[in-house]
């Protein structure tokens, strides 16, 4: 028996989940409108394959085990308006350039996974907004909603669901098309230069690594009289909180020579804090497909729950399945992450370690932006790293919202930007994000803590 074959429940269905509590869901005030869309979504083409998945979930068991590293980023939340290529460009050379410090200063391959193609729905605290007199339901996500303060706009329309599906499939394709094409060429990490990078304070550092890495593969291939194969593309994977269940489930499907069913709207979606109820409809549609994926964890989360978690969603502890993301916050971190990571090493299981240092860490300015400050980022990365050497343990990825614009959303980095800077650069209409410079000094900075965990 395969491993897929013994992983799906035989009593699931990509619309068991109907069957339990759903939290975060749309409210379709037409449901035959919203039928037919979904009809039409599910007799769409997958936008990934259950090869690419079952790829990322190989190398994700090499993390697991110390032999790779992870590194997830991208936007908190993709705008429709935001599909064009410049963007698209801008986000994917950020993510070049962050897993090229991280293999140098690492040594260690990197896995790259996006959040992007699919990021297009968000949870809320609360079902309704007010302004003034008038009360309208949240902005969930351009999946959902828009973000424009009208009735109109506000509406849970079901035809976003396949303006999403394309606005996926393009930036997908382009993506694609630009590692087809040598736009990730190692022999060439000069093309993947932002135009404002010559202004980041660490510039420099940044070039004498790819200068570096040039003179490198030179002299290898000088040596051994021809070119270093495999060395002109990289893998790319995509992720996205898999919050509307009614979008997952229609593109979920069997495919032909492997059991089991896969989600292929990306290759690695993950559950949220506030969708992770053990016997909730996320956690049931979640346990039965195929893809790897991760879990969102953070102070509420305790040992005993955990386990039941990870028991429930990977029952044959299959390497490479789970990756476990913790969100505590700096001043949480090093009272709630150690138990977890003793319940986890005592029970054997097999997991990714990943630290998101963004979400627990949101705070607002005096004049009511929110902001995350680059130092908290820092440190809790920074904790996370002695925190699992210190339980035996080890981070095998990090977790990042990030631009490739030049933005000005979190404060602190090199720069040392204040609240009072924000305005002149705030894009986001859900959660801050790291800028271009920012993302590279992080990198710079858990590329050593890879190479030496006690630096």
């Amino acid at each position: 028996m395969t491993t897929a074959e013994s992983s799906t429940p035989s009593s699931w269905t990509p619309s068991s989940w109907k069957s339990r509590e759903t939290k975060q869901q749309p409210t379709y005030l037409d449901p035959p409108e919203a039928e037919r869309a979904l009809k039409q979504l599910s007799q769409l083409p997958p936008l990934v394959t259950s090869w690419e998945i079952e790829s990322l979930k190989g190398q994700l068991a090499e993390a697991s085990e110390g032999r790779r590293f992870l590194l997830q980023g991208g936007d908190c939340a993709e705008v429709f308006s935001d599909c064009s290529s410049s963007i698209i460009a801008n986000k994917l050379k950020i993510l070049l350039q962050m897993s090229l410090v991280l293999i140098h200063g690492g040594r260690k391959p990197v896995i790259r996974v996006g959040r992007f193609a699919g990021q297009y729905a968000k949870p809320r605290s609360e079902d309704m907004e007010t302004r003034g007199d008038i009360t309208l339901p949240s902005y969930r996500g351009d999946l959902i909603n828009g973000v424009e303060f009208t009735e109109a706009v506000r509406r849970h329309d079901p035809e976003r669901l396949i303006r999403g599906y394309s606005r996926a499939a393009l930036t997908l394709n382009f993506i694609r098309s630009l590692v087809d094409g040598g736009f990730a060429d190692l022999h060439h990490p000069e093309y993947w230069d932002l135009d404002f990078l010559q202004h980041s304070p660490r510039s420099e550092e940044y070039q004498a690594m790819v200068e570096g890495i040039g003179d490198s593969l030179r002299f290898m291939e000088t040596l051994a009289g021809r070119q270093v194969g495999e060395i002109d593309r990289v893998d790319f994977f995509s992720s996205h909180e898999g919050l509307h269940l009614l979008y997952e489930e229609a593109q979920t499907r069997r495919v032909p020579h492997r059991e089991g069913w896969y989600n292929l709207s990306a290759h690695m979606p993950w559950i949220g804090m506030r969708t992770a109820d053990l016997d909730g409809a996320h956690v049931e549609y979640f346990r039965g497909i195929e893809n790897p994926i991760g879990i969102k964890i953070g102070p509420s989360t305790s040992a005993d729950r955990l386990l039941e978690l990870i028991e429930r969603l990977d029952p044959d502890n299959e390497p490479g399945r789970l990756t476990l993301i913790h969100r505590f916050g700096v001043d949480q971190v090093a009272t709630c992450l150690p138990p977890l990571l003793r319940a986890v090493k005592v029970a054997r299981r097999k997991v990714v370690w990943c630290c998101d240092p963004m979400h627990g860490n949101t705070l607002r300015t005096d004049g009511g932006l929110k902001t995350r400050r680059f130092d908290h980022i820092l440190s809790e990365l920074e904790q996370a790293f002695d925190l699992h050497g210190a339980a035996g343990t080890h981070l095998g990825g990090v977790h990042i919202e990030l631009t490739g614009d030049d933005v000005t959303e979190c404060t602190g980095g090199a720069r040392d930007l204040k609240d009072d800077e924000l305005e002149r650069s705030y894009k986001t209409f859900v959660d801050p994000r790291l800028n271009y410079e920012q993302a590279l000094e992080l990198a710079l900075r858990v590329a050593k803590r890879i190479r030496n965990p006690k630096v």
